[in-house]
């Protein structure tokens, strides 16, 4: 899953990005509200940990702006204000759950496997394209019953396949959903096609049923193609 992490505490934002990332997340840290709200302008995170006291823009400024976006991811606000009204304020404001600092990770776990449980009830956390299996949340893959090694960004250019099957990713698509980078340079696109050519690899290497495929001058698409 890739989720943003607004918190200006380096050592904090630090903490559970390595935290998350060892749990094979992909974590993004913003060090202020502006800097979180581009990125989540930007849009493509499965959840966001949020702190309250933000420079520029506070937390709740940006979960009232978050309020028109759809889809809108789950949020997780991370304070130290602890009071029952400092609670009620910020669930009122729009966050989908609250957790006081200091806290546990193994909490902080638990909370954002709940959320994101619940975050998209019309998106399954499963998905399968002719023997490829994904389990989204754990992130782990499979072709034919064999379990496939693959890195972060592999695994979050797969997904994002996966979640258009059958219709064509543009490159522009792959920037902004995968990379969080709305102004695509040509550079991007070679690291694209290094990442895109390493999990062809894994998937479909010595395999008659091919599953990437490139659609010239347009972009990419996960479908079953049978080779001759």
């Amino acid at each position: 899953m890739r989720i943003l992490i607004v918190e200006d505490d380096a050592k904090i934002a630090q903490a559970i990005q390595r935290g998350l990332d060892s749990e094979g997340h992909s974590a993004v840290v913003a060090s202020t509200g502006d800097e979180g709200w581009r990125y989540l302008d930007a849009g493509g995170f499965d959840l966001v940990i949020l702190d309250w006291m933000l420079p520029e823009r506070d937390g709740l400024e940006i979960l009232r702006a978050l309020g028109g976006k759809t889809p809108r991811p789950p949020v997780l606000l991370l304070t130290a204000r602890d009071t029952v009204e400092d609670r009620v304020m910020g669930l009122d404001g729009g966050a989908d759950d609250y957790l006081v600092k200091p806290f546990a990770f193994a909490e902080l776990l638990a909370r954002i496997r709940a959320l994101l449980r619940r975050a998209v009830p019309d998106e399954s956390l499963w998905r399968q394209v002719g023997d490829l299996v994904l389990d989204v949340s754990a992130r782990r893959v499979w072709r034919a019953g064999q379990e496939l090694t693959l890195t972060p960004r592999e695994f979050d250019l797969l997904v994002c396949l996966a979640r258009h099957e059958g219709q064509v990713v543009t490159r522009q698509m792959l920037s902004e959903q995968v990379w969080r980078d709305p102004v695509r340079a040509t550079p991007l696109d070679n690291v694209m096609d290094v990442h895109l050519a390493h999990l062809r690899k894994k998937l479909d290497e010595g395999r008659r049923t091919r599953l990437i495929q490139t659609v010239r001058g347009v972009g990419f698409m996960l479908r079953e193609e049978r080779q001759p």
